[in-house]
């Protein structure tokens, strides 16, 4: 019996190997048609920031998305978060407004501009109302529907909200089979997976996998991202638990990650300062100064507090 690759497809440094490569390309475009499910499928991508390792010198955790484009003229950026962090969506909808913005040069006209869609495929939980696991935002009509073509569009992608186990997985939709695939493959050895995904693209995926188990600076860099995974969740059960020393019940309890807007809702946004400057050592500030202080004003030190916790993970 062989054993498990024992390699995580959702750390940073996999995903972007099995997806970012070019000799790779056959399974982002799998992935992709099963994400947008075009009328006319993806045949091919130009990978625009393709895999290195230079990437990956450091331990700090960092999004390392994959950018591409088709011959049709779309813009792709795919990026994989294991949880999902405040404003992402905005940052998703300000990714895609660069990757549009940019296809234009001096002189060049507006009919130029081809579609920008981003992509983020999540490990945890974004919409906490909904069970729908596949979220497409596009621009419309909110009364008529009618859609601005060659636009902007944002896809999100909750991995685990897809009802399939091992025995089932085989039958299900591409997407669901992806998913299941990100977040599993781990636990399977390289031929109970290529049972299991016969098609060509998810082939693909596999062998990377494989490879990555087999070479050493692979497995090395593997094992490296993952301690990074875990020191950056320690880092977020600390603050949690900080804030729940000092009575923060909301918010804070449910999680950091779960995001600025839900915490703004709920009046914690000042705790969630208040918890990270504790973990980081800084004085603490005071609920009532913090409540003089704008919503725009919390956003920015939140975010501040944010960036100074993943930097100490260099």
């Amino acid at each position: 019996m062989q054993m498990p690759l024992g390699i995580k497809a959702y750390l940073d440094f996999v995903f972007k190997k099995m997806f970012g490569s070019p000799e790779n390309s056959i399974a982002l475009i799998g992935l992709l048609n099963a994400i947008l499910d075009l009328p006319r499928r993806i045949t091919d991508v130009t990978i625009l920031n393709p895999f290195s390792y230079q990437e990956f010198q450091t331990a700090k955790m960092v999004v390392l998305d994959v950018k591409a484009a088709d011959s049709g003229g779309r813009y792709f950026n795919i990026e994989m978060q294991i949880v999902a962090h405040a404003s992402l969506l905005q940052r998703l909808v300000y990714y895609a407004s660069e990757m549009y913005t940019d296809q234009l040069s001096g002189g060049d006209q507006y009919d130029q501009l081809n579609s920008t869609i981003s992509i983020c495929l999540l490990k945890g939980r974004l919409f906490a109302d909904s069970d729908r696991p596949h979220h497409r935002f596009q621009m419309m009509d909110a009364e008529s529907h009618r859609k601005l073509d060659r636009a902007i569009e944002v896809h999100t992608v909750e991995l685990a909200k897809f009802p399939y186990d091992a025995t089932t997985i085989s039958i299900a939709p591409p997407l669901a089979q992806w998913s299941w695939l990100i977040l599993n493959a781990h636990h399977y050895s390289s031929d109970e997976l290529k049972r299991l995904f016969p098609d060509l693209a998810f082939q693909n995926a596999i062998r990377c996998l494989e490879s990555i188990s087999s070479v050493t600076e692979d497995k090395a860099m593997h094992d490296q991202r993952e301690k990074a995974e875990r020191d950056h969740n320690w880092m977020l059960a600390s603050a949690r638990q900080q804030g729940l020393e000092q009575g923060l019940e909301q918010g804070i309890e449910q999680g950091l990650e779960q995001g600025l807007e839900q915490g703004i809702k709920q009046g914690t946004v000042a705790g969630a300062i208040q918890a990270l400057q504790q973990v980081l050592g800084d004085p603490v500030s005071s609920t009532q100064d913090l409540s003089h202080q704008s919503v725009s004003e919390l956003q920015t030190q939140l975010a501040e507090l944010q960036t100074r916790i993943r930097s100490r993970l260099k």
